[in-house]
């Protein structure tokens, strides 16, 4: 099947609210009962009840175990850094998704090709995250920590327990390039989707900017520029 990477508005990105229907139905339409979330700690996309429901072997990781310790027993529990070389590859699964973490990847490469490692054949390895060349995301990469985290709270105020403010590296986290599409397939990727979204809604409280923004997402969509995206989804199989 000929792969051709979508742009949509960032109305329509899954990686928030959408994300449990999303993973629930690509889990369901796939078939998919061994599953890997990346970075979900005491959150996991998918609640107790869908676990049940589906019958899953569903593992929640984090990079410490604090988190993890307040996950329901009924999800698995791995410490785990997958933009690490030094891990213990052995356990596969049917599917490894993370939820707004990508940007958080310090060596995209490794990560990506660490989950390729853990996959069974036919698996999948699915991902929302931000991407660089939206301006926010700029700042938050090359601004001074403490001044991004500022702008964050004042702009994107949010939860600091369950969704913390976390150093970002946007390692590999870009549109559907061409640079991009080459490196996943690169690594033997088969890329099933790989959909852009322009737009965010960081200006909201700032009407004639925010107007602006909006108008400028309105074109990008007609007209799509995939370095100009503010967030991504990526859906990859292993041949």
């Amino acid at each position: 099947m000929l792969f051709k990477p979508t742009y949509k508005s960032f109305l329509d990105f899954p990686g928030w609210g959408k994300m449990p229907l999303f993973i629930k139905e690509i889990i369901t339409n796939y078939g998919l009962k061994k599953i890997l979330e990346i970075g979900s700690g005491a959150n996991p996309t998918i609640n107790v009840k869908t676990v049940k429901e589906l019958s899953l072997d569903y593992t929640t990781s984090d990079i410490e175990g604090g988190e993890l310790s307040k996950a329901d027993d009924i999800y698995k529990k791995v410490i785990l850094d997958l933009s690490s070389e030094q891990i213990d590859l052995t356990d596969k699964y049917d599917l490894i998704f993370s939820r707004m973490v990508g940007e958080h990847i310090s060596d995209g490469e490794v990560f990506h090709k660490n989950i390729y490692k853990m996959l069974n054949p036919d698996g999948l390895s699915v991902h929302c995250f931000s991407t660089l060349y939206a301006l926010p995301f700029l700042l938050n990469r090359f601004m001074p920590e403490n001044f991004s985290d500022i702008l964050l709270g004042k702009f994107a105020p949010r939860d600091e327990d369950k969704h913390g403010k976390f150093k970002a590296y946007y390692s590999w986290s870009r549109g559907p390039s061409r640079k991009m599409i080459k490196r996943f397939k690169d690594i033997g990727y088969e890329i099933v989707e790989y959909s852009g979204y322009f737009g965010h809604n960081y200006y909201e409280k700032i009407f004639v900017i925010n107007k602006l923004e909006q108008l400028k997402t309105n074109f990008l969509v007609r007209h799509p520029f995939p370095q100009f995206t503010s967030y991504s989804v990526i859906v990859l199989r292993k041949k």
